[in-house]
């Protein structure tokens, strides 16, 4: 279990690091009733992530992705593929990066401060399970938890930690929004506005390092 635990923390971590959530969060809180938005985000988001890692480790299992007590062939060429679509990740919000001259609001951002729950659940989904760099780091942490051959038991509680770490990116917010009091408007604005101006950078050097990460475990 400890080993499956440590395949996916960087991982969790980089998907924790995803500025375009957290800014979608904090927008929502921002809004009257935003609390419940942001925590139907929430909600969303994690299981959107449970969902996508609990399947890409069923079938990595059911293809044997433990031979032998190693891992399969196979999973270092899923590992490989992962690792070079993101390097293709990092270089788009590169080439984004060296083209902007100032940082904006996405247009769907900016009709965030009405959204309902559901909605807000929705877009959650979409975020975690269909942007290109959770959605890599998902299946990777899947992956990376079935090559362990750790007990079903083990399985589950290193999905949970990553899980757990994901949910940090809209997590956050929320608890400042709730605990925070007064201080907290202006802690979260000041998070959305450095977000936004570094989200491509931010998201291009996450991709380049686990990149490098799984193809260096690959190989």
């Amino acid at each position: 279990m400890g080993e499956a635990i440590a395949e996916v923390l960087a991982l969790g971590v980089g998907v924790a690091l995803s500025p375009l959530a957290i800014i979608a969060v904090v927008l929502m809180l921002a809004a009257p009733r935003g609390r419940r938005s942001g925590a139907a985000f929430l909600v969303g988001w994690v299981l959107a992530l449970g969902a996508v890692g609990t399947i890409a480790l069923l079938i990595a299992d059911v293809a044997d992705a433990d031979a032998d007590g190693s891992p399969a062939t196979w999973v270092s060429i899923v590992k490989i593929v992962l690792g070079v679509l993101l390097l293709v990740v990092a270089a788009r919000q590169l080439r984004r990066r060296a083209g902007d001259t100032e940082s904006e609001l996405p247009g769907w951002m900016r009709r965030l401060d009405g959204i309902t729950p559901a909605r807000s659940a929705g877009l959650a989904v979409v975020l975690a399970a269909v942007k290109p760099k959770n959605l890599l780091l998902t299946v990777a942490a899947g992956v990376a938890i079935a090559q362990t051959g750790a007990s079903p038991a083990g399985q589950a509680v290193a999905l949970a930690v990553f899980v757990l770490l994901g949910g940090l990116a809209p997590g956050v917010p929320v608890a400042i929004h709730v605990l925070m009091g007064e201080r907290g408007p202006g802690i979260l604005a000041a998070m959305r506005e450095w977000m936004l101006r570094e989200n491509d950078t931010i998201i291009a050097v996450l991709c380049l390092v686990l990149a490098v990460k799984l193809i260096g475990d690959a190989v």
